[in-house]
């Protein structure tokens, strides 16, 4: 069994930027510029961003964190969001979800430039990603084709379950995986609550990428020896003998799951870390493009 160490890979991914970002200096050029706009006070969320704007730093990009009270109008945020979009000295932006129940997140989606859309979550990035041509690919999809590539993990032939249709996760790895790409050409069955027979699906698959947020849901009896298992969720469950009060725990029981597995990302430090340097990724990308 090998595991996908997502925080190693992260750490050369962000040599490789910092290297990138050192050239577009010693050239004349600013670095890039990455800003994110947090609305409320969800705890995940600010530490998620806090997460994002000190791996900035580490690798030399400009970053911008700018809070909104819980109470902010949603004609305030679109506001927010056109002067993000006029701002020339900006590369990209995320508007940190989810936002309060008041605003409409669909039309504050719409309402971001698509060419500083580095969350890869605009109608006009995903259409074409679904058409194979060059876009911001959603950050977490993004993350994980990165890591199968750089542990050369087989996919061409293979069945691949995703399990969760989001369309933050689940549809977009379902795409990305069955792609004429390297990694990719799987053959992709995608699950929900909904579907009919979900244990046998998943002894059937090769591949199987776990994204419906619920702890420890797939077991070791649904899985067939020698799969690859990615573990897209990350649940704080309460724990007394922990200092933070909770531990994290994936989509996958990975004590019972594990032992079969060729591949498979650990919870934490498999995916979390490739979203925030697909992020980075992204954003270097619109900085190149200008």
């Amino acid at each position: 069994m090998t595991l996908l160490d997502g925080l190693a890979t992260s750490r050369q991914i962000k040599s490789e930027i910092a290297q990138s970002v050192e050239s577009i200096v010693q050239s004349g050029g600013r670095p890039p510029h990455l800003a994110a706009v947090l609305v409320g006070d969800d705890g995940a969320s600010l530490t998620y961003v806090t997460s994002k704007v000190k791996s900035c730093e580490e690798v030399g990009f400009r970053s911008t964190l700018i809070r909104k009270e819980a109470s902010t109008s949603e004609a305030e945020l679109l506001d927010l969001i056109a002067q993000l979009n006029a701002n020339e000295e900006l590369d990209g932006y995320i508007v940190q979800l989810p936002l309060p129940k008041h605003v409409d997140e669909k039309k504050v989606l719409l309402a971001i430039d698509p060419r500083k859309d580095v969350d890869g979550f605009h109608p006009e990035n995903v259409g074409r990603m679904v058409l194979g041509l060059p876009c911001y690919l959603p950050a977490t999809p993004g993350g994980i084709m990165e890591l199968l590539r750089r542990y050369h993990v087989p996919t061409e032939g293979r069945h691949c379950v995703v399990i969760g249709r989001s369309h933050i996760v689940g549809l977009p790895m379902s795409i990305l995986m069955q792609r004429n790409t390297s990694p990719g050409n799987c053959t992709v069955t995608i699950t929900h609550s909904k579907t009919k027979g979900l244990d046998e699906l998943c002894r059937q698959a090769d591949i199987i990428v776990a994204a419906l947020g619920r702890p420890e849901f797939l077991k070791g009896d649904m899985v067939k020896e020698g799969a690859v298992v990615i573990d897209v969720g990350i649940t704080r469950v309460p724990d007394a003998t922990k200092k933070s009060g909770f531990r994290l725990l994936g989509d996958v029981e990975f004590s019972s799951v594990s032992p079969k597995c060729s591949f498979i990302t650990p919870v934490p430090g498999g995916v979390g870390p490739m979203t925030i340097v697909t992020l980075l990724q992204n954003t270097l990308q619109a900085r190149l493009e200008k």
